[in-house]
């Protein structure tokens, strides 16, 4: 049984305002919502880590090996029109965010496409960390779209240097994995070993 629905994907809403973007609904198959919940990794550090620095099991374990998948790779290529393939690709999970995080960007010029799974029960509408479509890089109202993070939804974007998005700051349990499509495997071996040495000082300064 496959973990992910590709088809939510082919019927997504794609919209090219302000830049090209997608969201689905029910990306993960319903029959095995549980066991991703209970397989997703116990991370005690905060922010986005490499899948090199988590320990994977069980039915996550296989969630990451078919997001990493061509299959995925093929129907977001089809669905933008832009050939995804060359591409290698970079994921990173987080469990945990802090106020700090969701500061308005665009993602580096290295990164082709970004998507975002992800896997949380439920989410107050009042409480921040729901990702938003922005028009520029100050400023999060107006909006184009607000992305509820639970369980099941997907947002990618192709990245530019204007795909402007954040979110309001947001502490505590906020359940994402990244995939990231970026131009070179230099990159993402500079991207990986960036994070681990980020992740060694929040290690030794507590942030």
């Amino acid at each position: 049984m496959s973990l992910i629905n590709l088809s939510a994907v082919q019927n997504a809403q794609h919209s090219r305002d302000p830049y090209d973007h997608l969201l689905a609904s029910n990306f993960l198959n319903r029959d095995v919502i549980d066991q991703l919940r209970r397989d997703f990794p116990e991370i005690k550090k905060p922010g986005y880590l490499t899948v090199d620095e988590v320990k994977l099991h069980g039915r996550f374990k296989e969630l990451i090996e078919e997001l990493e998948g061509p299959e995925l790779t093929q129907a977001l290529s089809e669905k933008f029109g832009v050939d995804l393939s060359p591409y290698p690709r970079l994921t990173t999970i987080m469990r945990r965010s802090q106020p700090k995080y969701g500061a308005i960007h665009t993602d580096g010029p290295s990164k082709v496409m970004t998507m975002l799974v992800y896997m949380n029960d439920e989410w107050q509408q009042d409480e921040g960390g729901r990702l938003r479509v922005l028009y520029d890089g100050k400023n999060f109202e107006p909006f184009k779209l607000e992305v509820p993070p639970t369980m099941g939804t997907m947002f990618a974007f192709l990245r530019s240097d204007n795909s402007w998005h954040g979110h309001l700051p947001f502490s505590g349990e906020r359940r994402v994995v990244q995939i990231a499509w970026v131009k070179s495997q230099a990159d993402v071996d500079r991207k990986k070993k960036h994070n681990k040495m980020a992740q060694f000082f929040k290690g030794i300064f507590g942030r």
